[in-house]
């Protein structure tokens, strides 16, 4: 019996320390409210970044028309099963209105929860924590100036193990960055300032790339689309190996209209992306199209063939 413990002790001890060692590399992450100086709330660039990041195509309370109720529920349905969009209305019970604004910077740059349990990356988080500091502090303030919107959304249908939010943490340390985006100081300012919407509040790359097995984007296939997270439909590649014939002109009314220069029209969940960059200033959808005109080609997976062809 001795024999067999004393056998067994250096395995135990070797698991028991790799144990320790997850438990401390997955601990949830957090803003502390001292690490954010004094901050005059700009509104009106809060609502920049509300459209940019295209809050309310997920978290408008489905069945309405009023884009301000932010009210939650919408399912979006992955591979690792459906998730529901929370209500992040002002409302102090069920939304974020009696959240502290620490707990907002930390939930948009760490994905970490206010109860500080991990978010899903379905919350496009490995995006937002590209997004400055001032503008999430002025996107908490406009929000709290939209309509408080009463009632909690339903938990999400999630298949084992993936409903074991510990193990987001190992998975931000596969997928979440490091470093945040910066733009090239050597472009004009406006492709700097598409490069930091698309990068950061607009999340293009987190619906226009492939993912791999464990749901991390494909890094040398960024842009390059892949298949609808919701499983229904192609999310087209937006590198210069599909737009190579569009110009910089035709991004930007695309963005705006929803119109491509073949006649045809943007389909799928891009219809309620249009519906936000729509209502972004000219300069800004331009400053986006300049960026994505610029990412060099990419050849992604190869959509499915369309029924016909």
């Amino acid at each position: 019996m001795l024999r067999k413990f004393s056998l067994l002790a250096p395995i135990v001890v070797v698991v028991a320390a790799g144990g320790l060692a997850f438990w401390i590399a997955t601990m949830p992450q957090a803003v502390p409210a001292s690490a954010l100086g004094p901050h005059t709330p700009d509104l009106a660039n809060g609502r920049t970044m509300l459209l940019a990041g295209g809050c309310p195509s997920c978290h408008a309370t489905p069945g309405q028309n009023d884009r301000t109720r932010l009210g939650g529920g919408l399912a979006i349905k992955t591979a690792f099963g459906t998730f529901y969009a929370p209500n992040i209305s002002s409302d102090a019970r069920d939304g974020i209105g009696a959240w502290s604004e620490a707990a907002f910077v930390t939930a948009l740059t760490k994905g970490t929860s206010p109860a500080g349990t991990h978010y899903y990356p379905v919350f496009p988080y490995p995006s937002y924590q590209n997004m400055r500091r001032d503008d999430v502090r002025d996107l908490f303030a406009y929000l709290k100036t939209l309509p408080a919107v009463a009632g909690t959304v339903r938990g999400h249908d999630i298949r084992f193990p993936f409903g074991v939010r510990r193990l987001l943490g190992g998975w931000k340390l596969l997928f979440l960055g490091r470093e945040v985006f910066r733009p090239d100081p050597a472009q004009s300012l406006a492709w700097q300032r598409g490069a930091y919407l698309v990068n950061g509040p607009g999340h293009c790359a987190e619906c226009h790339s492939p993912r791999n097995v464990l749901g991390g984007i494909v890094a040398r296939e960024r842009f390059a689309g892949g298949p609808e997270p919701e499983g229904d439909g192609w999310v087209p590649n937006i590198t210069q190996a599909k737009l190579a014939d569009w110009s910089v002109k035709d991004i930007s009314y695309m963005l705006d209209t929803g119109d491509m220069p073949d006649g045809d029209s943007a389909g799928g969940s891009m219809v309620e992306v249009i519906k936000n960059l729509a209502q972004l200033s000219p300069a800004d959808r331009d400053a986006i199209a300049i960026y994505v005109k610029s990412l060099p080609p990419v050849v992604g997976p190869t959509p499915p063939k369309k029924k016909g062809e």
